[in-house]
């Protein structure tokens, strides 16, 4: 089964960037599209960026679009979300997930697998 790893979380001031990695194994990551999604306390995982299989569709959620820009690489087995101009609101614990589909969703229910998730926290 496929298994995901997310990494490059951490504190930074408002302004400032990340870039998160996801390493998948198990399974080629050819055969998945691809989803970033974070998670706040008391609130609901939601949807930030996804990236189809074939790397023609990427979509974004209207609160990162223009800060956030997904991305893989197919060779190495990863995904990644570099985030931009960052915002005390994106704090939140940051999941990878992978769906056995060509079409890449924002419902977090059409994921098969799931990271252990990297923490990202925006200091205003």
């Amino acid at each position: 089964q496929v298994q995901l790893v997310e990494s490059g979380g951490g504190l930074v001031q408002a302004g400032g960037s990340l870039r998160l990695s996801c390493t998948v194994s198990g399974r080629t990551i050819s055969a998945y599209s691809m989803g970033w999604f974070r998670q706040a306390p008391g609130k609901e995982r939601e949807f930030v960026a996804g990236i189809s299989r074939s790397e023609i569709n990427t979509i974004y959620a209207d609160s990162v679009k223009g800060r956030v820009t997904i991305s893989r690489d197919n060779a190495r087995n990863m995904v990644y979300l570099q985030m931009n101009n960052l915002r005390p609101e994106d704090t939140a614990v940051y999941y990878c997930a992978a769906r056995g589909s060509a079409y890449v969703d924002t419902r977090p229910i059409l994921y098969d697998s799931w990271g252990q998730g990297t923490q990202v926290t925006v200091s205003s």
